[in-house]
């Protein structure tokens, strides 16, 4: 998980709040300005002192101290005078001189906050590169949660962590549910095919995505909220026409199909920017953006099934050969193809629906 650190040098009224709303929300960091502000912090909030001008005599309870060479001096020469705490870099990158230093602190190890004044984030994709196999730790300076959103996916991994100045308490939240894994495993059973019926013409629904999908990965689609059925991606040769490894043909527009927080989206909600889960054979998880949702008529067909538990399951798919379901294994299977007996890969959830969230009452799906 990305570090998250809350910069609370010029809070003022709002410094013990926001002190007590870091402890509650897990924040891995909190910034002050003076030694005597950073005692406000229980032992679970790492206590960084970065001063607005020179570096006090007594550091005070600081657990790591930041230091900018144009005000404190030479961080290396502060690190003697102070051998019993960490002192880190701190780096603005505004030209190409300072983004050699940046490079450089971050080269050599340790902490390293970095602020870039410019919005594009190349600087920060150079300072990535340059930090790559050290054993150092990069914090970058967000202006607010919606940013830091974006830099912790620059070059797939980001910087190991950010730091934010916080508007008010709301902020605080926002930060740490952005630095927090958003999707982990789904637990996938094996269900068993009762059987296949052609059912005539109506409504599928192409989930194009903005990520190309693996072999093995697919999106959970089903007829039922507490039922569904791993459906591949097109990344599997087929005749006639060729692959297209962000799209998955999911099925009927009435499906559903699961989604990123754990809820559930029926494929007709879906639109451009919509995020859904990625399921590969395993389990594993992954957040997508949809790009595209192609609703077009055509024969469908559906797959009955049952889960281990007895649980009914249904999807209803295009009636054509080249719809795959992933098997165990990450078997490929084509839809037309199926007979009773064969086995898919499903997820079944223990809880009922509304509106897309899990709830606990009483549902029939028939």
């Amino acid at each position: 998980m990305k570090l998250c650190w809350l910069d609370l040098r010029n809070a003022g009224d709002l410094l013990a709040p926001l002190c007590a709303a870091a402890a509650h929300h897990r924040i891995d960091a909190v910034v002050a300005a003076e030694p005597a502000d950073l005692a406000l912090l229980p032992p679970t909030v790492t206590r960084v002192l970065f001063p607005h001008d020179g570096l006090p005599e007594d550091l005070g309870p600081a657990d790591i101290v930041i230091a900018d060479p144009l005000r404190h001096g030479d961080p290396a020469a502060l690190a003697e005078r102070n051998p019993a705490v960490p002192i880190g870099r701190f780096v603005e990158v505004v030209d190409a001189e300072s983004l050699a230093v940046a490079c450089a602190a971050a080269r050599a190890g340790g902490w390293t906050v970095v602020r870039f004044r410019d919005p594009t984030k190349i600087p920060l994709e150079i300072v990535l590169a340059a930090a790559t196999g050290t054993d150092g730790t990069l914090i970058t300076v967000v202006d607010d949660p919606a940013e830091a959103a974006v830099v912790l996916d620059v070059l797939q991994h980001g910087p190991d962590g950010v730091l934010l100045a916080p508007r008010d308490l709301a902020d605080v939240a926002l930060l740490r549910a952005t630095t927090e894994p958003q999707t982990g495993e789904v637990p996938l059973v094996e269900l068993s095919v009762v059987g296949t019926t052609h059912l005539g013409r109506g409504d599928r629904a192409c989930v194009d995505t903005c990520s190309y999908l693996r072999p093995d990965e697919g999106l959970l689609v089903g007829s039922r909220s507490r039922g569904l059925v791993l459906c591949v991606s097109e990344t599997h040769p087929l005749p006639y026409m060729p692959t297209r490894p962000f799209r998955v043909n999911a099925g009927a527009v009435m499906s559903y199909t699961l989604s990123v927080g754990g809820r559930t989206n029926y494929l007709s909600e879906l639109h451009a920017g919509s995020r859904v889960l990625a399921v590969d054979a395993a389990g594993r998880t992954r957040p997508v953006v949809v790009g595209r949702v192609k609703v077009e008529t055509r024969p469908l067909l559906a797959i009955d099934a049952v889960a281990p538990d007895g649980r009914a399951v249904n999807l209803i798919v295009q009636d054509d050969w080249h719809v795959r379901i992933l098997g165990p294994g990450g078997t490929v299977l084509n839809s037309t193809s199926l007979v009773p007996g064969d086995r898919l890969l499903g997820h079944v959830p223990v809880r009922d629906r509304h509106v897309g969230y899990p709830i606990d009452e009483f549902c029939a799906e028939q």
